[in-house]
């Protein structure tokens, strides 16, 4: 990453064929004079971290291109951070080899080192050459998008000699290809979506322009100096002659702002944007660096990430602010617009594409807005936080996010502070559960759909006395229950579980209760106990008559509530998710016991009374002890 090795350097790898001037190069750069006798291969050469403004030290590595040496050479290449091939000016083979043979070898290397090809003993160079460097580096430069730049130089006259080694090093730390399309001659796209926000940041009026305070400010802050009032008037003319609409009445528009970054980056100064970049934040791959986001790390599996309240209020004026036509809902194109300061939109992709709440005309609801939310920051945190940011939160990211208590101790207690529940949900293939979550999102019923894939469905639950809570459904494919029970630490993050069965199918209705029976089994194994319900689906369906009987049976066995009877089809639901959340907000309710599971509970039971009634005991005899020696030692002072 550019910067990422300022701590111990940057390794560059200097690479070509046999006499093309390598290990001179690197003498003459690190002695700045010609050396008389050079090793063939000469050691590792460190150039002191003042030799270049950015001080950042050096070790050059140089390379034999000997064929019993290709083994140390590929090592040597795969770990560098650039990689310097040389050619030598006097002889036009070496040059044809770059493309020959050097670049498609380090292309089936993957070796992933911006490369910087040198011209070496450009003292000897035929003047009478008819090609010109520009003309020959030109198509390769264009099939070689790895090639930062060229450059030629001369060991004898030390013509050029430090600039290879800038270069190399400025390659590192500020490289073109994340920012810039050279074919195009266009900003990348994570490159402009990253200048956005920060453009946005600067733009403290939000009048869509900076002003010449709000520029000079800009300035002082990426560089630590002011912009003379000259210099803003200069700025504005470069910008106006080239793209009008760059600046207007109110100063530098963001159209005006990402031109001059790419005007910087074209003229060779990317290290400029980059500047800017790492100033608010940006990591190597144009991303929030990890230490502005304080995610809680340490927590115990039974615990989750929740959104605090001043998040959700930040997201619901955000939702506010971008629903243009205020009809309560975001249309795709609202979203992009949200998140053009994020790297992406995050909702574009699996898990988040189809897990919320749209319209008839697929526009995503406040529900569905803060639901996704919620589902990110249970299955992601710090990527919600990261979004958080790039979407204009400006409060403490510590704020942002809250860790919450133990679901053990809310079992204990009886009571639970949450705000979001996770609820998996288990049965067989074709038992109804992909229709029960798109039930949840009030999808109209399809006969035809079948997922074999997890997914998920998260909406805001609306209950008695206007209380709002988010509730995650999480479907667990018939063949993926065993994987997921298999881990230990698998139902912690579970608030309730659900088991959807066919009650129509005489399969279905056993193989669900398998899979209950093995979850009470796993939850009594690992002390995470959840919360359970049967859900009989398809209940405009004749019935199984076996499993009617056998349901109400099964739950007075395990001591849960009796199946609930839905019907998708007919639009019957039977306040289902409701009686969910009520489930997971009552924790200590609604856990299956199996009869060993129920002994091995009252064993516990029994030992911890033993226990009491041994100190209760011990405390009596301690107490009576104490009592007997005061009475002897009153009865001998008063003889």
């Amino acid at each position: 990453m550019p910067g990422g090795n300022s701590a111990s350097g940057v390794r560059v790898v200097v690479a070509g064929d046999r006499f093309t001037g390598k290990s001179s190069l690197i003498a003459a750069a690190a002695t700045e004079s010609f050396p008389d006798n050079v090793p063939r291969v000469i050691p590792p050469t460190r150039l002191p971290a003042d030799f270049f403004p950015d001080r950042v030290p050096i070790t050059i590595i140089d390379t034999s291109s000997a064929l019993e040496s290709r083994g140390k050479l590929f090592e040597e290449l795969k770990r560098a951070d650039v990689v310097v091939l040389t050619y030598a000016c006097d002889q036009p083979l070496t040059l044809s080899r770059l493309s020959s043979f050097w670049l498609e070898e380090l292309r089936r290397l993957e070796v992933k080192a911006p490369i910087i090809l040198v011209g070496c003993k450009l003292d000897l160079r035929d003047e009478a050459q008819p090609v010109t460097l520009e003309q020959f580096m030109g198509p390769i430069m264009q099939r070689y998008r790895e090639i930062e730049t060229c450059i030629e130089c001369s060991s004898l006259t030390l013509m050029q000699v430090p600039e290879v080694f800038y270069y190399a090093q400025r390659a590192v730390l500020h490289p073109t290809a994340p920012l810039f399309d050279q074919e195009n001659q266009t900003l990348k796209p994570l490159c402009e979506r990253a200048l956005r926000r920060i453009f946005l940041l600067c733009d403290h009026d939000m009048d869509g322009a900076l002003n010449d305070t709000e520029l000079n400010n800009f300035q002082v802050q990426c560089f630590n100096a002011p912009l003379l009032p000259a210099e803003i008037v200069g700025v504005k003319r470069v910008v106006q002659e080239k793209k009008k609409e760059g600046v207007n009445d109110l100063g530098l528009t963001i159209q005006g702002f990402l031109f001059l970054h790419a005007l910087f980056i074209d003229k060779g100064r990317q290290e400029t944007t980059w500047t800017v970049l790492r100033k608010f934040g940006y990591d190597d791959e144009l991303k929030l660096r990890d230490n502005l986001l304080p995610v809680p790390s340490k927590h115990a599996p039974d615990q989750s990430i929740e959104l605090t309240i001043e998040a959700v209020e930040f997201l619901r004026g955000i939702f506010r602010l971008f629903d243009i036509d205020n009809h309560g809902a975001l249309r795709p194109a609202d979203l992009d617009d949200l998140f053009s300061t994020a790297p992406e939109n995050p909702w574009s992709e699996a898990p988040y594409r189809n897990a919320a709440e749209r319209t008839t005309q697929r526009n995503l609801t406040l529900k569905g807005f803060l639901a996704e939310w919620d589902l990110m920051t249970l299955l992601d945190p710090k990527a919600s936080l990261a979004n958080l940011i790039y979407v204009g939160y400006g409060g403490n990211p510590a704020s942002a996010l809250r860790v919450t208590r133990r679901r053990t101790v809310d079992r204990k207690k009886q009571r639970t502070e949450r705000n979001v529940f996770h609820c998996l949900v288990f049965g067989p293939k074709d038992a109804g559960k992909s229709a029960l979550l798109d039930s949840f999102l009030e999808r109209p019923f399809s006969a035809s759909r079948n997922l074999t894939m997890e997914h998920y469905a998260a909406n805001v639950v609306d209950q008695h006395g206007g209380n709002k809570k988010t509730l995650i459904l999480q479907e667990i494919p018939e063949d993926g229950a065993k994987k997921l029970l298999s881990n230990k630490e698998s139902l912690a993050d579970c608030d309730v579980a659900v088991f959807v069965y066919d009650s129509s199918d005489q399969y279905s209705w056993k193989r669900s209760c398998e899979l209950l029976l093995e979850l009470t089994r796993r939850g009594e194994e690992t002390g995470y106990g959840v919360p359970c319900l049967l859900i009989a689906a398809k209940d405009d369906l004749d019935p199984y008559p076996m499993a009617v009987r056998d349901s109400v049976a099964v739950c007075q066995e395990l001591r849960i509530e009796a199946p609930i009877p839905v019907s998708v089809k007919l639009g019957e639901t039977n306040n289902v998710f409701c009686r969910i959340l009520s489930a997971a907000e009552r924790p200590h309710l609604n856990i299956p016991e199996t009869e060993s599971g129920t002994k091995r509970k009252h064993f516990h039971q029994l030992i911890s009374h033993s226990l009491l009634f041994m100190s209760v005991g011990a405390a009596f005899t301690v107490f009576g002890v104490a009592a007997f020696r005061a009475f002897t030692s009153r009865k001998n002072s008063s003889s």
